[in-house]
Parts: C-alpha cells; structure tokens; sequence
C-alpha cells in the first residue's frame, strides 16, 4: 500500500479517490506487487483506511517521517557525496472549511497551513514537517534540522547552511557553529548596521551607469541578544532611477572574500524553485483531510513522492533531458500509456516512442543498473 501511495502520487494522482480507477491498471498493479499481481490493488477505502488509521499512529509517522532521509542515505552510499549544503525554507497550503490545525496567516495573506522543509543542495527533501497556519516561518526548526544534522555528523563531508531573514536565529547560530556547520544567513537591516557601512550609503559622484554599481564590505557586529560577535557581509547596490541603495546583510561564519559570500547566499533561492516544483508537480499542498495528523501523513507521502522524482531526474536522466522540470518527467516517461502483455515467464511493456525514444529509454534503464550494481560507499 506504500507502494501504491507513493507512486500515485508521483504519477500526479494527489487524492486517495483516484485508486478506484488505479487498482485496476496493469502497471500499478505490477509496482504495487504482492497479490496485485494476481488480484487488484488497494481501492479508495482501503487506501483511506492505511494512511488515516494505520499511517497516524505515532511510531508509523516517525517512521514516515524518517524514510526520505533513508532513501537520500541509500542513494548516496552508491553514488558519494563530497560535501553536504542544506537549505531551509517555509511555504503555505491553503485549507478551506474547518481544518484542524489551519489559520490565518498574514504573511501569505490566506488561511492555510505552514510546513517547513529542508532541502541538501541536489534538490532532494531531507525532512518536511506540518505545522499550523499562524506560526513563524522559523518554529520548530530544531526538530526539522536536527535529525537531518545527526545523519551527516559521522561522515568527513564540509557542512553548509543558508537560510533567509526568518531563520537570523542566535540559538540557530550557537547550534551550526557547535556541528561544525559554515553558515550565510540573512539579517534584517537595521540602524547600527547601516552605520558600519555609512560610506557606502552615499550616491556615488557622476551620471548614473546603466549597470548597477556593487559594493561590499565585511565587519564585526554584535547584536544585544547575541553572546558573541560574528562576521557580518553587506552588499549595497545603486541603480539607475532609484533615490536609494539596495541594502543586504548576511551573518556568516566563512572566511570568504564578501562577493562569494553572497553569491553563495545567493543560490538559496532554488529552495524556493524546489517548494515550487512539489507544489505544481507533486501537488503537496494538497492537503484536504480534516485532522492534522492525516494531513502530516499527507505531506510525508508527498515528500516521498517527490524525492523520487528527483532521485530519477538526477541519477536516470541522459544529459539531454536533465533539464526537465517534475511535470516534465510525470508527463513524458511516468503517466504515459502503454500495453501490458503477459507472457509464461515475464511481462512486457509496450510504450510508444513519443515522448522518450527507445535509445533514450535504454540508456535510462542502462543507469538503473548501474545503481543497482554500484558498490556501497557508506
């Protein structure tokens, strides 16, 4: 039944109602296996019972809970990591009706609920968690990053993190710096800040350039809740028509030259892709039950369902077709059609060359072998 939720989800079917028609297909059947092959698979109510009984228990949603890290664990025991870069970001899933958990948040303007995700720098979900609507982007965010940090502690891997202005946390700071984590974080202006940098501040002599001009500078800064100082790297920019500069400041623990420091913070923002793509393509907002837990299972079901998008995008993919987005991939090589023959000894698939032609589809399952035959690493 994991099975079945998982890859229908993958497939772009986003609610249990969907498997009345999917126990029937001849494919799902084969993924699902078991007595699929023989019988049907899970129907609507089946399915509704195993992910709102069975999944709900505290110990099986831990447990779902801690499955993609095992997945991203077993992926890269095969194909090595040489260094680890985790990005943490907060989204909204809108709710209607009376929701269990759901409220007003005035950031996004909507009633919805507000899950927290962190993602390595491949794209992969290493942890997700649901929270309620009207909490802070940053809440709860040591029960997210914690066990993501406990996994990669053991391994000789130089460790990362960047978060934006929700995440300028001290006790966020004190944790990296004790994991041993390099960190570029965000920090809201202030008045102090803008003092070290006050030469800055002023427009530079002479007709504007078409071109922003770009400074940066790099100080010590302390602020009145921390128990230290940190290095802080500003960025001000001026552009053509705009009475004021652009102002940014990061917290930053790594001794790179500002502009890289920056142009590193910078790359978070394909966190924000990666939500995108599980919005669009996966349909994880897609959250419809009313009680919490079955929409925390939900998410997690989602979330694998993603990965595994992902995983194939990544490690399947010929060069050429690397750039696909998830709806591209759902579209061409997952929700197709074919023709299932069965033969005495093995069944074959038959799938028109539309969309993935046959020496693209061989190269594809050429590197799933390889996956399969790769030493482990870990």
């Amino acid at each position: 039944m994991l099975r079945q939720s998982v890859f229908s989800r993958l497939a772009g079917y986003k609610d249990t109602n969907d498997a009345e028609r999917l126990r029937f297909d001849p494919v799902m059947r084969q993924i699902v296996g078991g007595r699929a092959d023989w019988q049907l698979a899970a129907s609507t109510s089946e399915m509704g019972r195993f992910e709102t009984q069975m999944l709900t228990e505290p110990e099986n949603l831990n447990a779902l809970t801690d499955m993609s890290g095992q997945w991203i664990d077993k992926v890269y025991s095969r194909v090595g990591m040489k260094k680890l870069i985790l990005d943490m970001d907060s989204s909204e899933s809108p709710t209607y009706g009376k929701q269990e958990g759901s409220a007003f948040n005035g950031h996004f303007g909507c009633t919805c609920y507000h899950p927290l995700f962190c993602f390595n720098q491949f794209g992969d979900l290493e942890r997700a968690n649901l929270r309620k609507g009207n909490v802070h982007s940053a809440d709860d965010w040591l029960s997210v990053l914690q066990p993501v940090v406990a996994r990669y502690r053991e391994r000789p891997l130089k460790r990362f993190f960047r978060g934006d202005a929700a995440f300028a946390n001290p006790d966020l700071y004190s944790y990296l710096e004790k994991e041993n984590f390099s960190y570029a974080i965000r920090l809201k202006s202030n008045a102090i800040l803008q003092k070290h940098i006050a030469s800055l501040l002023t427009r530079p002599v002479g007709r504007p350039s078409r071109a922003p001009k770009v400074f940066y500078a790099s100080f010590s800064y302390q602020a009145g809740s921390w128990h230290r100082p940190r290095r802080m790297v500003a960025k001000v920019e001026w552009h053509a028509g705009e009475l004021f500069a652009r102002v940014g400041f990061i917290v930053t623990n790594l001794n790179w030259q500002p502009k890289n420091v920056v142009k590193f913070y910078n790359h978070r923002g394909t966190a924000e892709q990666w939500i995108k793509e599980g919005k669009h393509a996966i349909h994880w907002t897609r959250l419809s039950c009313h009680d919490f837990e079955d929409n925390a299972v939900r998410l997690q079901l989602f979330g694998l369902a993603y990965n595994l998008g992902n995983f194939m995008r990544r490690l399947i993919l010929p060069p050429k077709v690397k750039h696909w987005m998830l709806s591209s991939l759902r579209e061409k090589l997952i929700k197709i059609g074919a023709k299932v023959v069965h033969h005495a000894r093995y069944i074959t698939f038959q799938m028109a060359e539309v969309a993935i032609p046959r020496v693209m589809f061989r190269t594809m399952l050429k590197r799933v072998e390889r996956l399969r035959l790769a030493p482990d690493t870990g």
